[in-house]
């Protein structure tokens, strides 16, 4: 099990990953809600340790992004409040548990499996397609065995092209279901995310471009890149106007791949 403790205060923090370590729980640490967002994006966790008063984005904000997120990510709240209205705000913000400081580390470590057992009885199934291995639940992509470690965004958008099985997905679909309701609508970032999960997943080329449509996983892979889907142009990255294509680079609207 991989743990995000979300907490500002360092001996607070340290102390909780070196008593989880003793149980076999693995656990990154982010002392504020900036770095949160970033570790969320980048690697997959079972679940989120969150202190709701954090520097930046507060715990509660950072809570209000896995939720939107629609990954299903468990988060267990730590406060020092003890008040009810305090738990029940914290329950309506999306907590799965919350826990009273001070605690007995033998405590937090009983909830944290205990949410891991209660997700794992919804784990969505693992699909496979042309080589590709995709676990949603553990955010884990494998391509002829070897581990592929992917973005949060890369990762939303291969699950949507592998749930198609092999079905044209539009770079328009793509950027409602992979980014959220403020994305511009005229930003490059799917073209961006596609070209950089290309290069992740590696030769020969897996996800194939349908000029003029989109995108779909190519059960017999080429070894190059099609065309553009806006432009008709010979590789991931020509430019166009649309949610595939426009844009001058990867910060050009909301939603952009983060690294």
């Amino acid at each position: 099990m991989r743990v995000l403790i979300v907490e500002d205060e360092p001996y607070l923090a340290e102390a909780i990953r070196d008593g989880l370590r003793l149980e076999a729980i693995a656990a990154d640490i982010a002392r504020d809600g900036d770095t949160a967002l970033r570790l969320l994006d980048a690697n997959a966790y079972d679940i989120a340790v969150l202190d709701r008063d954090i520097p930046g984005p507060s715990g509660d904000e950072v809570a209000a992004h896995i939720v939107a997120s629609g990954s299903g990510l468990p988060i267990l709240m730590l406060t020092a409040a003890d008040r009810l209205d305090d738990k029940a705000s914290g329950f309506g913000l999306g907590a799965d548990d919350y826990l009273t400081k001070p605690f007995d580390l033998r405590e937090l470590a009983l909830r944290l499996r205990a949410l891991d057992r209660r997700r794992a009885h919804s784990r969505p199934p693992v699909r496979e397609i042309a080589g590709l291995r995709l676990d949603p639940f553990r955010r884990e992509v494998y391509r002829d065995g070897r581990y592929v470690a992917l973005t949060r965004k890369q990762f939303a958008v291969l699950d949507v092209l592998v749930a198609a099985e092999g079905g044209v997905v539009s770079a328009e679909e793509l950027l409602e279901r992979a980014w959220d309701e403020n994305a511009d609508p005229f930003t490059n970032a799917v073209r961006i995310t596609v070209s950089a999960l290309r290069k992740r997943l590696g030769e020969p080329w897996i996800i194939a471009t349908v000029p003029g449509v989109g995108y779909r996983i190519d059960t017999g892979p080429d070894t190059e890149p099609d065309a553009d889907p806006d432009t008709g142009g010979t590789g991931p990255d020509t430019g166009g106007t649309g949610p595939g294509t426009g844009g001058t680079g990867p910060d050009t609207g909301h939603g952009g791949d983060r690294e």
